[in-house]
């Protein structure tokens, strides 16, 4: 087994000689930016509800773009790729773990890079996740692609955006066969189409299904629910939700 874990570097060394990995530090190089501010508990209105918690306010923060250097073996893996022209928008460390924010039109070569590059190995593309940011205005949709090297015992993730306008992300199901699924469920229950892919048509829905379950501005509770002969309408007809 690699002596590298996930966010580890070279290491220091313990009082009986043995090696001990070094994690990075990131948090004190990563900026929180406020996205949203959520009102209310569980963002539910309407309930009359008298305890106080609907008077709640919290800001909803995600990490923004960290600082060189990543720490570790992050800085390694930074440094080529960007052997790819033009392919990082910005990398983000955060609790260990990191994440290379890539321009959709180099994913298919960097991911081919990943794979292939002797200092990379990155073989194995393990899930493609779909996101629905409806406040980020012209990048509304996000793919994220969990990567391992099975070579060097390390995971990073991929992701990129699209605009609701313009859906569309290539696929790399020519680079990582796994992904075929992956991407069909991310385009079926977020909306994101994947250009090249070789049978892109819904896996969990009916084939004639409206819309996609997942995103925020699908309805909660979708149809309503017939309990032997008497109906319960949707959620989202019977409360207020953000």
């Amino acid at each position: 087994m690699s002596d590298e874990t996930a966010g580890g570097g070279a290491g220091s060394r313990a009082a009986d000689g043995a090696d001990v990995p070094a994690t990075p530090s990131p948090l004190d190089r990563t900026t929180l930016e406020v996205v949203a501010v959520r009102e209310g508990m569980f963002g539910v209105h309407g309930t009359g509800d008298t305890s106080g918690y609907g008077g709640l306010t919290r800001p909803v923060a995600m990490p923004g773009a960290s600082a060189k250097p990543y720490g570790g073996w992050f800085d390694d893996v930074a440094v080529k790729l960007e052997e790819v022209p033009d392919a990082i928008e910005k990398v983000v460390v955060d609790h260990g773990e990191v994440t290379f924010f890539i321009r959709r039109a180099a994913l298919v070569a960097t991911a081919q890079h990943l794979r292939d590059d002797p200092a990379l190995r990155f073989e194995l593309c393990s899930g493609v996740s779909g996101v629905h940011f409806p406040h980020e205005e012209g990048r509304e949709l996000h793919a994220v692609y969990h990567l391992l090297s099975m070579t060097h015992n390390r995971r990073i993730r991929l992701e990129v955006t699209a605009p609701d306008a313009d859906p569309h992300v290539p696929s790399v199901v020519s680079v990582y066969p796994t992904a075929d699924w992956h991407e069909r469920e991310t385009y079926d229950m977020f909306g994101l189409v994947f250009d090249g892919h070789p049978a892109l048509t819904r896996i969990l829905m009916p084939d004639d299904w409206n819309g996609h379950p997942q995103r925020k501005d699908y309805p909660l509770g979708g149809i309503p629910v017939e309990y032997k002969g008497g109906t319960t309408a949707p959620p989202e007809t019977r409360r207020s939700y953000s």
